[in-house]
């Protein structure tokens, strides 16, 4: 059966909290279960194998575990508790490891089930032509096929994704991006895409299908903050490569202990020989474990810091990236200037008031429901009091701007007013045989020359003056380029104003570089010729022309209200839509490298103290010398293994927090950036171990434990 207007029953209502925005606690119940669950799950071999690191540590605590029952129902090579409290505190190491990251990807699976329950059995009217009017027939959008065209009208929910072909309709996008202000959706232009799962509030839309089910830009964003589909970035690769190397030499080193213990042993007729416990132990607490325990928890982390601030990034690599960013390209409209130009000032001609000027020009802006009209009639009400006159009694006739005359304004009665380009308004004039005054010529050159938009005002054939429409900066914008100058962050700025205009909205925003009378090729062109100087280039992007530099560039943030061309260049989409978000990514991005580097610098550096517990323990039986080397006087060689062990492990615990929140982001450069790591990281890994392993000993002596 056909339908041309037949209402469906609408669906229950979307969610209005966007998922991407939910907050969760760090440690919140709904979390913590499940990742207990998942820390235990994680003991399968081929979880274990992907990371090197954790890999020792999880065969270090089945050998132990194997000799503490060889201790249990025979002769062991140790005291049987020793044996049974290193085995247990090794596994302790391996699951909270596991912990850390389980904590991690629940907190992205948590988004991704949000995100899901976007997903409903949405009924779709799809047409038999792409044509509004015609008729249509009900189809589950799971049928739906790319190249489909649907109706969608006022309370119906976005079937799948799609690009509207007819039509203009406000649309509810909070269940994706959480903002509760409806958008405007049309054919046409950069805000022609609408997605699944979103709701049209008013009037209708013909939209063409851009996706299959199964394909849509919802179904990709489950799948991108599902943490447990994680691939490693580059710089994670290098740094697993530097810690297995590093495994690899203290494995080496262990072994070959063992045969020199023997031989000492045998050679002295004294002492006994170390044990392969205590081998194991100090094994563990040479290598590296807490970054390697630590390292899947912080990209997992960094990913979803990046979906808290409603950016969806397709990979962990585009987070790094992002990290890396020495270049920002951004567009001037939106993201440095507040988007709309707004009257700053009027400039009479001679023989004109000020007021006067601002009368016949609040007169002609009436019906300009622009944001440059709006502007007028409040800057005429602000500076002179010249309220709005009620428009059914001017009995006025309203010209639109068209792009034929460049023109619009009113006739009243006898009064003939029109604003517009200097150019439109001066042939204009002429035609009426009246001169254009060279005063304002000038005037107009002068207010281009400052960056700002001449609007020339007439009535009849007399030219009133100019009104100078500006472009305004963002408030705090200017701070935020000099952070990132601090950081060794480039900053360019992208318009397709002339030079002039540009020049000077630049100098006043503080950008580094501009790129004026921009064209798709020009904006591709100084990506490649960045990156071929081996800069790292970051970009932000809505149109279907900006595609090409967005899939060039090294990061691309896509505005969700953009094209899906746009967003399927990128490899971030901005849910806000926000082009200053590029900002936040970056700082975002380089947040997890610091946090990566300060912790892999606090594990190297509080390995240091474990040298001073566990090497004089495993060898004082055989070299007495090296009893020299306990400069904590820990209570006996058993107690400094454990306390050891015990902090070892549970320094995981403690650094949980940090991997998952990041190290506070600083805009400094990278050279007092890499002194504070080691100042706060270095030293300090050095020096909290010696003062955790004194208590733990001092505690386990006390209880009479070891």
């Amino acid at each position: 059966m056909s339908h041309t207007n037949s209402p469906l029953t609408a669906p229950a209502a979307a969610p209005s909290t966007a998922p991407a925005g939910k907050r969760l606690s760090m440690f919140d119940t709904g979390l913590v279960g499940p990742a207990l669950v998942d820390a235990f799950r994680k003991l399968d071999v081929r979880t274990q194998l992907r990371s090197p690191v954790m890999f020792v540590v999880y065969v270090g605590s089945i050998i132990t575990t194997l000799l503490y029952v060889q201790a249990l129902f025979g002769t062991g090579e140790a005291p049987t508790g020793f044996i049974l409290a290193c085995a247990v505190w090794l596994w302790f190491t391996v699951l909270f490891a596991n912990f850390a990251e389980a904590l991690a990807e629940g907190r992205s699976k948590a988004q991704a089930a949000s995100l899901r329950g976007l997903k409903e059995a949405v009924t779709a009217k799809k047409l038999a032509t792409p044509k509004h009017g015609t008729t249509w027939l009900p189809c589950p959008a799971s049928d739906l096929r790319k190249g489909n065209h649907v109706l969608i009208e006022a309370g119906d929910v976005v079937p799948i994704d799609g690009d509207v072909v007819e039509g203009v309709a406000s649309v509810d996008e909070s269940a994706i991006t959480g903002e509760s202000a409806p958008v405007i959706r049309e054919s046409g232009g950069d805000f022609s895409s609408v997605t699944g799962g979103t709701r049209v509030l008013s009037d209708w839309l013909v939209v063409k299908v851009t996706a299959n089910p199964g394909e849509t830009f919802l179904d990709r964003m489950i799948a991108m903050v599902e943490g447990a589909k994680r691939k490693k970035t580059p710089n994670e690769i290098a740094l697993t490569i530097l810690l297995v190397a590093l495994t690899i030499v203290f494995l080496v080193v262990t072994v070959t202990l063992l045969p020199f213990s023997l031989y000492a042993v045998e050679v002295a007729k004294a002492g006994t020989p170390v044990t392969i416990t205590v081998l194991i132990a100090l094994l563990v607490c040479l290598i590296p474990t807490t970054i390697g325990g630590l390292l899947s928890a912080i990209g997992v982390a960094g990913m979803s810091r990046m979906m808290r601030a409603n950016v969806i990034a397709t990979s962990g690599r585009a987070v790094e990236a992002a990290g890396d960013v020495d270049v920002l390209l951004l567009d001037k409209t939106g993201t440095i200037t507040l988007g709309n130009r707004q009257a700053a000032a009027f400039l009479p001609a001679p023989g004109v008031t000020e007021r006067e000027l601002a009368d016949v020009a609040q007169l002609a802006s009436l019906a300009d429901e622009t944001p440059e009209g709006r502007s007028i009639v409040v800057l005429a009400k602000q500076r002179f009091n010249i309220r709005e006159r009620a428009l059914e009694n001017l009995h006025a006739e309203f010209l639109p701007f068209s792009a034929q005359t460049r023109m619009s304004g009113v006739d009243c009665g006898a009064r003939r007013i029109r604003k517009g380009a200097a150019d439109a308004v001066r042939r204009h004039v002429e035609a009426l045989g009246m001169p254009f005054p060279p005063e304002v010529v000038r005037t107009v050159e002068d207010v281009a020359r400052r960056g700002s938009t001449p609007l020339v005002v007439a009535e009849g054939g007399r030219v009133m003056g100019v009104v100078e429409l500006k472009d305004i900066v963002k408030g705090g914008i200017k701070e935020r380029f000099a952070e990132l100058r601090r950081m060794g962050i480039k900053t360019v700025m992208i318009t397709g104003d002339n030079k002039l205009t540009a020049a000077a909205i630049a100098a006043e925003a503080g950008v580094d570089d501009f790129l004026a009378e921009a064209t798709p090729e020009d904006k591709l062109k100084l990506i490649r010729q960045y990156q071929s100087d081996g800069r790292m280039v970051a970009m932000t992007g809505d149109g279907t022309n900006d595609a090409p530099a967005l899939a060039q560039a090294d990061v691309a943030v896509a505005m969700n209200s953009g094209t899906q061309a746009a967003k399927e260049a990128g490899n971030m989409v901005d849910l806000d839509s926000n082009p200053t978000k590029l900002l936040e990514i970056v700082e975002i991005g380089k947040q997890m490298l610091m946090t990566r580097g300060a912790l892999t610098t606090f594990s190297i550096a509080n390995d240091v103290a474990k040298y001073f517990a566990i090497i004089p323990a495993a060898f004082v039986g055989t070299y007495p010398q090296l009893k020299a080397l306990d400069v904590m006087r820990l209570a006996s060689p058993s107690s400094a293994i454990m306390s050891a062990l015990i902090f070892n492990a549970l320094i995981i615990v403690f650094l949980i927090p940090l991997a998952l929140r990041g190290v506070r982001y600083r805009a400094i450069g990278a050279t007092a950036l890499l002194r504070r790591n080691l100042l706060v990281y270095g030293i300090g890994g050095i020096i909290l171990p010696f003062i955790g392993i004194k208590l733990i000993d001092v505690l386990l002596a006390a209880l009479n434990l070891v």
